[in-house]
């Protein structure tokens, strides 16, 4: 089918999930790798200096994810990699939009019952937002 798939990651075993998903029940063209650094976590008791600091090792990190994934994915399938700042959810359904993506597949924790419903999911934000289909995989 040849789609262009937007694929959220981090360092868990959901977004790996959703990678490898990605590659075996999808025929993607292309690959569109997202990473979001939330913004709390970066400005979190951090000023000046330190909240830079903290940024470029957020974006260090987000470069080894990218890396790794690119491995994974192999040469067969074209890897474009985006890193935005903001909200999760908001961030994955903005770049779906204009990003003349087809399908999400995206990692989930699975919470269910009052975590789910007290925590909020960022997998459930996106479901009811999103302007594409969404496949929520899990490790």
């Amino acid at each position: 089918m040849n789609e262009r798939l937007l694929v959220p990651i981090n360092d868990s075993d959901p977004a790996r999930a959703a990678l490898e998903d990605a590659t075996e029940l999808f025929d993607p063209g292309e690959i569109v790798l997202l990473h979001v650094l939330e913004m709390d976590e970066l400005t979190h008791g951090a000023a000046g200096a330190a909240a830079g600091s903290l940024r470029d090792e957020r974006e260090e990190e987000a470069e080894e994810l990218f890396e790794d994934a690119r491995q994974r994915i192999g040469d067969e399938v074209s890897v474009e990699t985006i890193l935005k700042t903001g909200q999760p959810s908001t961030v994955i359904v903005e770049a779906a939009d204009s990003g003349d993506i087809d399908h999400i597949v995206m990692g989930s924790h699975g919470r269910s019952g009052i975590s789910g419903l007290l925590v909020g999911s960022v997998a459930k934000n996106v479901i009811e937002s999103s302007p594409v289909s969404v496949t929520i995989s899990r490790p």
